[in-house]
Formats: C-alpha cells, structure tokens, sequence
C-alpha cells in the first residue's frame, strides 16, 4: 500500500503572464513574415505523445534554451480517434495543454496536422478503422477517404481555434502542414495524386487558420501553400515558386533504430554544417528532426520493427537530457546565425566561387553585412582570401562573419565533457518477490472461432494485439509415411511477418523473425508426431505496422501459407493450408488485465520459470531515490511487452542483437552523411534500456510518520501509518467541499486529476465525510479505511479541495 499524496486546491484570483504573439503570419520570397517583420527562424520537433506532461514544460525551455524559435509537432490520428468518434486527448495526448505551454514560454508552433504522419509510428499514424470504411482507398482521390480526412483535420483546426491558438487569434501557432512526403510516393497512385493534392491544398486554406500551410516533400503543391524540404541536407532546394520562402520542415538529426540493426548516430559537425549552408544559400526555416525523440511507449511504434527508443540521436536524448557536444554546439551555431539576421532577411544572397569546392555568400545592406565562406570539400582545409583578408576553411565547413570581417567561434566545435548530476545513480532496484503466470498455449477463449484456410491478421485483429493464434488438429492414422519412426518431419510455414512461434502438441518446435528490412518469415522445423490426434498451433506476432510507401496500408501479416508437413525422407506432403483452423486474437493474458497486475492468479515459488516462452512476470521495486531519469535493463530477456503501474513501457527484444560489422569508435563528419554511416551497437542488443517516466513511478513503500508522532514510543510508531492531513490557509476558512478524491491508480495533477485504472469508490464520501466544513482534517490512509480496489497494486490516494 503506497503512500498518500494530496493537495489543497484554493480558489483564488491569480495574475497569470502570457505570451503575446503577432496576429498575422504571411511570407514572401525570403522569409515567413510576422507582424509585418520578416523573421530567421529555427525550429524543432517534439512529439508530445513521445514524452510525458510532467516532462513537457522542461523540454520546451531546454529548446529555447538551445536557441530555437519554434516547436513542431505532428498530430496523431490514431491517438485521438482510436474508435471512429470517441476522441482522446488526456495525459499525453493532451494536444492543447502542449501548445499552451509552448506558447507560455515564448515559442511558437508548427502544427503538422497531416493527418498521415509517417513518423516511425504505428500505421503512419492512420486509425486501424479507416481500412474497413467500404470502397476507401487511402491518400488518394478517394471521396470516402476525403470525407474522413477532412472531419479529422477540421476537428482539430476548431480546437486550436476555440482555445485562440492561432497567431491570427494572438496564440503561438505560425504553420500548419497538410498532408507528408506524398511527393516521394505519389507517383504510384497515377493521375488520382495530383487531384487529391490540389483537393488537400483547398480543403486545407478553406478552414481559415490565418496562418499560411506547407506540403513537405510536394514539388507541385499548388498555391499559397508552401513547399519544403525534407533531408540531411536542403541548401540546394529551391521552392516551385520565387514568392514562396526557402524552408526546410526536416532536417534529420540522426536516424530511427530498429529491433535487429546497428543504432545510427550523425556527427553534430556535419549537422552544423547542413544548417550553415541551408541559411548561407537564402533558407530562413530549418526545424530539427527530431529535437527530442522520445519514447515509442504501448505499442505506438510501426515500420515495422521500429525500437521503442525513438532517441534519433537528438540534442535532447530520450530522457529529457542535453546531449553533448551535439546541444551545445548547435545552439552556438543558432547564435551566430541569429547575428546575421538583419541582413540576411535585408536582401537575398550574392554567391560567388572561391575555388574548387569552396563560395562565399554575402549579405550586404547599407547598414549591414553578413557573409558564409563555405568549404564542401570532404577532404582539403584551405586558405582563401575573402575581403583582403585571409581565412582557414576547414573541409566540410562554413565560417560565419556577422560583421563581413571577423569568422564567429561558433564556426568551432565545442568540445563538452558530460558530468551525471548531483542524483544520477545507477540504482541496482531489488528486484525481490517475483511472482508469474503462464500463458497457455493455443487456443483458450470462448470467443475463438473456425475458418477455412489462412487468415491474414490486420484484418482479423484490427491491430488491437500483436498476438494471433492459428491453430489446427491433424489426425496421423493413414499417414503414417509421415512418421518415419516418429522423426523426420519437417513443419513448413510461411508468413507475411513480422515473428513467428511453431508449438506441436504444446511444446514449441521453432520459430523465426523477420526485419526492418524484410518483413517476411519463413520456417522449416523438425517436429516429433505421434499416431493419433497432433495439435499444430502457431502464434504469429506483429512488431507494429507498416507506415510508409505507397499503399502502405494494403501490406498484411501473418500466415500466409503455405503451411506444410513434409517427409524428409520420402518426400511426402500434407498441404494444411486450405483446411478449417480455429483462432483466437490476443493472449489470454490480455483478456485478463494482467498488464495492471490486479489479479489472484500470480504465483510465486522457490525457483522462477526461466527459457520457457509465454509466461508473464510480475515484481515490485522501490522509485529510485532522487529526479534522474528511470530506464529498465532487460537484459537476460526475450521479447514481450511492458508494464510499469499499469503503464506501458513498450515492446522489448534485447536478444534482438545487430550484426558484427560496420560500427566504428568514431565516425568522421567530413562527407555526406546517410544513416548507415555511423553506426554503434554491432553485436548488441538494438536496444537495452527501456525508459519509465518518473510520474509513472508510486511513491516508495516507506512512510515518514506524522512529525507529532516523532516522540512516540516506538510500538505505537510502528503501528503508525501515512496520514491524509488537508488544511485550509487562512483561520477564517473552511473547506467547503472535496472536487476530487480516488484512492488507487489516480494520475495528474492539481486541477487535472483522473482516476487510474482502479479507485475505490469509498474514497470520495470518507474523505467528504471528514473534511468538508472544518478547517482541517486527518485520515489514516489504508486499506482498511478505504478498501483494496486493486490487489498488490501499489495505491495512493490524491485529494482536491476547496478552501472558502
């Protein structure tokens, strides 16, 4: 039983301070243009489902900080309208509260509505459902698919509007996109693509945001809308139009990692580089992809076979840390740009050669010159004279003189040294009373039905598990060719993907996995039959669903077929591929709730099953002192799933590991970079380290008593317990009634409470009982007052009250 936590919630008038933003957004052919000023701006993304709130308010300063303007973000359909029409945007969906607290602290918003996303998230971030609408096709001329986009983004263009979050309503939001990298794909969707997109342009402009829109990705995205680049480097981009600003919506700090691969890392050299020569060639828009990764928590990931890590190997890691040298030497890099803002945005760029691989760039206004001396050679310092004066360019570089004379320090690297703070440890939690239950294997639920042949699994599971069950019995009386002795037979299966598990008659035969670059399985294991009934079960297992390329939506998984029983030795063959096989979606486990850890059934003894597949683990362990991040080790573990207090951490597989080879100790900047450039991790796991965030930690089982307890003697101190104590500030003051109470799970904050996955229902009149109208009030927190709503689930009890 965990301890209280509560908070006296009083009503009292309080100046706030906001930020006020211009209240026209325009552009012309240099810049984006606010309030009738031209501005250079530098932005970065943060997915606010890839964090947590409580994480939220330290991201964004730690961006601002860094020297950026701008927060971008891209909406996640899947998120908020899980079923069609019941919408979600609490905890971390909470799309408004994010803008809000971007906007509270001076930086704007760029809001990539989308709504596909791609992202690396679970089916490009569509909802499942869309793929049952009849006759839909998505991202396409498609009026079924139209009409379900434009409610979507409609939806989410009124709330932004009804909370005045638009620039145009003196709110933080300067951008928004419509649509994402259709260009790359779109030619495979024929003549319908150009329609769908000038339809997207209009759908988009005629909701009013008085903002302007981009297409990232979209040569011929129709006007106003503004066309940007995509890619680790954008300075040769040019958009379709000489009235439109030179933007670039993605510039990739680094790469996705994937379950089974190396894990990519770019030099924060060559990404000083990339920006240096975006501004120096007329950009005035760069945002970084991403500027804090974040975490693929539930099963949010897709590809498939993305990490639940989605560091990126950003500024901020995905602990919400600065990651050094990249942070700091970007934000010098935005310094030195940020002077050479005037006449920058004054003029456009004369450029001019300086020899073999190297250019100047020159701003020059009456007031003002700002010049970029650029060497993209990979290989070759040189010495150029520039001005009448002499200057060292370092291959694979750009100095930057805000003054046309002297070469800013940001043009250095900065060399950091990462000192952990004051709390960082790395707790070795004991891991003590683990309990278990197995899973069974097949079939187990009444909800299990028959059909004829294989079915493919999207379809049958609308993605709401990774798990499907196909499963068959086979008789061997008349087949005893077979047999060969009870040996020699071979189980054929082929699969769209993503992990398959064999079982004959319970045991597991074998199994395989696919990979971020094939999907696909195909196993052949030996298996022992006996004469008589023999019950094949195969489990097949999603690793999260494609989310990109074209038709991307229309890529299955599961069996697929065919699946054989072959004679090694005589060559004989038994096709089960078209006969009746029974299926289940889903473990019995889930049905169950056993990721909340409430029930009867855990078990614990002596020794804990271990090697053994389909068994769930369950242990408890104390918050780790201090405020440093949290991640799990999952070392010694297979592949499964997550739980945290009923939170889910996400999918792991740290047996997963990368290849040997193509991993250095270090990796040169100089060159262009691809994400198979750079690279760590060879021979090891794709991924460890598994982040719990901080508020999804209980407070730990160690109760302080009541300080007039301190004196007690010491059986009665023992007896003693947490204590709920409400008191309102003033003498004259009562508290006049409890607006919220739950004992359990409850999450939020003051003024945001929500019941977790379990309350007691007696919280709220006990606590109302005994507070509402004296001053002060004290309740013994337990079990005993309050009931157990959860068993061995750690509980709190948060309270809110109103003092008048």
């Amino acid at each position: 039983m965990g301890g209280g936590r509560f908070v006296v919630f009083l009503l009292l008038a309080l100046n706030t301070v906001s930020f006020c933003f211009a209240a026209n957004v325009t552009y012309d052919h240099r810049a984006l243009v606010i309030d009738g000023k031209r501005r250079v701006l530098v932005s970065g993304s943060i997915h606010y489902p890839r964090s947590t709130p409580d994480m939220w308010p330290d991201l964004i300063q730690k961006s601002k900080q860094g020297g950026l303007d701008v927060i971008e973000t891209y909406i996640f359909w899947n998120l908020h309208e899980p079923v069609r029409g019941q919408y979600d945007f609490e905890g971390r969906n909470d799309l408004v509260k994010f803008v809000k607290l971007v906007g509270e602290a001076g930086l704007y918003v760029h809001l990539r509505i989308g709504p596909y996303v791609c992202a690396e998230w679970n089916y490009g971030g569509f909802p499942l459902w869309l793929h049952f609408i009849p006759g839909i096709v998505l991202r396409t001329d498609n009026e079924p698919f139209k009409a379900e986009m434009q409610r979507f983004t409609a939806k989410i263009v009124d709330m932004m509007k009804q909370e005045n979050l638009y620039a145009s309503q003196g709110g933080p939001i300067i951008l928004s996109q419509i649509e994402n990298e259709y260009g790359n794909i779109d030619s495979a969707y024929g003549p319908s693509a150009k329609t769908y997109i000038n339809w997207a342009a209009k759908m988009a402009t005629s909701l009013d945001t008085g903002v302007p829109w981009v297409m990232c990705q979209q040569n011929d995205a129709p006007d106003p809308i503004i066309n940007t680049c995509n890619g680790f480097y954008c300075d040769q981009f040019t958009p379709n139009s000489n009235k439109k600003p030179k933007m670039w919506t993605e510039n990739w700090s680094g790469w996705f990692s994937a379950f089974g691969d190396a894990v990519p890392y770019r030099p924060v050299g060559d990404i000083a580089f990339a920006v240096a020569r975006f501004y120096q060639l007329g950009g005035t828009f760069q945002n970084y992809y991403m500027y804090h990764g974040g975490t693929n928590f539930g099963r949010t990931s897709g590809g498939p076979f993305i990490t639940t890590t989605y560091d990126y190997d950003a500024p901020i890691d995905e602990y919400g840390l600065l990651r050094q040298p990249k942070w700091g030497h970007l934000k010098d890099v935005h310094k030195a740009i940020k002077l050479c803002e005037e006449a920058m945005l004054a003029t456009d760029p004369n450029t001019s050669s300086l020899g073999s691989n190297m250019e100047a760039s020159v701003y020059k206004t009456e007031t003002g010159c700002a010049a970029f001396l650029a060497n993209w050679d990979t290989k070759t310092d040189a010495t150029v004279n520039f001005n009448g004066n002499s200057y060292h360019l370092p291959a694979w570089s750009v100095s930057i003189l805000p003054d046309c004379k002297n070469i800013n320090s940001a043009t250095a690297i900065s060399k950091f040294i990462h000192r952990p703070s004051k709390d960082d440890t790395s707790s070795d939690a004991s891991l003590s009373g683990w309990s278990w239950i197995n899973e069974p294997v097949g079939i187990s639920s009444q909800s299990a039905f028959m059909k004829p042949g294989l079915l493919e699994q999207i379809n049958t599971t609308a993605d709401t598990t990774d798990y499907l069950w196909y499963s068959i019995s086979i008789q061997m009386n008349g087949n005893e060719h077979l047999l060969e002795d009870g040996s020699g037979t071979v189980l054929h299966v082929d699969s769209l993907g993503h992990t398959l598990y064999a079982f004959i008659n319970g045991k597991l035969a074998g199994s395989g996995k696919g990979n971020n670059g094939n999907r696909k399985v195909s196993i052949e294991v030996p298996v022992t039959l006996i004469n008589g009934s023999n019950k094949i079960d195969l489990l097949s297992l999603t690793v999260g669903l494609q989310n990109y390329g074209a038709f991307f939506d229309k890529l299955g998984a599961g069996i697929t077929g065919p699946v054989l029983l072959k004679g090694s030795q005589n060559g004989s063959t038994i096709d089960l591929s078209s006969k009746k096989w029974t299926y289940q979606i889903g473990l019995r486990g889930e049905k169950l709730g056993l990721s909340s850890g409430s029930t009867s059934l855990w078990v614990s003894q002596p020794t804990m099953p271990t090697n053994q597949p389909l068994i769930w683990y369950k242990t408890t362990f104390d918050s780790p002192a201090g405020s440093s991040p949290v991640a799990l080790d999952f070392t010694g573990m297979a592949k499964g799933q997550a739980w945290v207090n009923g939170q889910s951490i996400g999918r792991y597989w740290p047996t997963n590991k990368a290849s040997n080879g193509g991993c250095t100790d270090s990796c040169n900047y100089r060159g262009p970079y691809s994400s198979n450039k750079c690279l760590r991790n060879c021979g090891k796991p794709s991924q460890q380290l598994y982040h719990v965030p901080r508020s999804w930690l209980q407070p730990s089982e160690n109760h302080p008593i009541p300080v007039d307890m301190w004196t007690s003697d010491e059986e009665t101190r023992k007896k003693a317990g947490p204590t709920l104590s409400l008191e309102c500030p003033f003498a004259d003051q009562v508290i006049s009634s409890i607006k919220f109470a739950s004992f359990g799970t409850p999450r939020g904050a003051c003024g945001s409470f929500s019941h977790g996955q379990c309350s007691s229902k007696q919280a709220l009149p006990i606590v109302q009982k005994a507070c509402i109208g004296s001053r002060s009030c004290s309740i013994g927190v337990s079990i005993n007052m309050f009931g157990d709503p959860c068993k061995g689930v750690t509980k709190s009890l948060a309270v809110e009250a109103s003092c008048v």
